[in-house]
């Protein structure tokens, strides 16, 4: 009973779907993406096999809404030590665990302010939109490698705290600051090396509010108030038909707000039966709700199935990240 249930149809197909998209770039792209295949002759096969299984695992772990919030914190952690952990190898001099062999700045906003002070090299702008038009705000919740840290930070208090009604206009802010600036940069023809240690600034700044704000408040403050990514990403996860969404049936009990830590799902926000704009529909509120009242949406399908769809789309898109994302 319990294996037929592992090898129902969505956890097949999010086998398959990771296995098509790997094996996809296996075969296109002119130089090896997956790992393995860089020290072992045809060893990538064999890790588009392993990935394509663990996505599956990561689909049935995900399915249970009461303890998919404790699962995704963790998967999304161990991405994020993976990725830097071929960082910390490739910069000990192991070349080959590097995308290209060559250093880029691990900083989320790089993606954006990167290409526009080179003028050129726009394909993480353009992976990042793709992400978002998939599933939406979750790029923030799933695909960040930075942003697995905040959620670790915040998740060190059990109870989330009150924000500032202007952390998001702060947020909004930094975005138009840091794009402004970098084009300012260019403009006076700042060199390479410099914009890349105020950028680092700009990373370490992120890191300390982690540690200083985030676990000592229970919200994930880095992500919903600092990160010029997370404005992108929420404001263009609305072009996203996946939403999260409080039925008619919520007491508002606010048990759910004890369970957001992206400052999501304030009192207002229940009252008005819609997540506030900071959600990135992570599902952490799910099992929280006695009345099953928070449920996905996604056009008119049914609420379960719109789980099940995200789900599967997000996860295959993890394990293609954990496979292929390196610096």
């Amino acid at each position: 009973m319990a294996s037929r249930k592992y090898l129902d149809a969505p956890t097949i197909t999010t086998f398959l779907l990771t296995m098509t998209l790997l094996t996809f770039l296996q075969l296109k792209l002119p130089n090896p993406m997956l790992l393995l295949e860089r020290y072992v002759p045809r060893g990538g096969w064999l890790e588009i096999f392993a990935l394509a299984l663990y996505a599956s695992w990561i689909f049935k772990k995900s399915r249970d809404p009461f303890q998919s919030p404790k699962w995704r914190l963790r998967i999304w952690l161990g991405f994020s030590i993976v990725f830097f952990g071929q960082l910390l190898l490739g910069l000990a001099g192991m070349d080959r665990m590097l995308m290209t062999g060559q250093l880029h700045l691990p900083v989320p906003a790089m993606i954006v302010v990167g290409p526009i002070f080179r003028g050129e090299r726009f394909f993480m702008p353009i992976l990042f939109l793709s992400t978002v038009l998939l599933v939406g705000p979750a790029w923030c919740s799933y695909l960040c490698y930075v942003g697995a840290w905040d959620g670790f930070a915040a998740s060190q208090r059990n109870r989330p705290m009150k924000m500032p009604r202007w952390r998001r206009t702060v947020q909004i802010i930094i975005l138009f600051a840091v794009i402004v600036v970098t084009m300012l940069l260019r403009m006076v023809g700042v060199s390479g090396i410099i914009a890349i240690w105020m950028a680092a600034a700009f990373g370490i700044g992120g890191v300390g509010l982690m540690v200083s704000v985030s676990r000592k408040r229970g919200v994930m403050t880095h992500c919903t108030s600092y990160c010029p990514m997370g404005a992108l990403a929420t404001w263009l996860g609305k072009l996203n038909p996946f939403r999260i969404r409080i039925t008619s049936s919520c007491t508002e009990c606010g048990r759910c707000s004890l369970a957001c830590r992206y400052d999501a799902l304030k009192m207002a926000d229940i009252k008005r039966r819609q997540p506030g704009s900071s959600c990135t529909l992570c599902g952490d509120c799910l099992g929280s709700c006695r009345d099953q009242s928070l449920e996905y949406r996604f056009l008119k399908m049914n609420p379960d199935k719109a789980r099940t769809l995200f789900l599967v789309i997000v996860i295959v898109l993890h394990t293609v990240f954990l496979g292929v994302a390196r610096i």
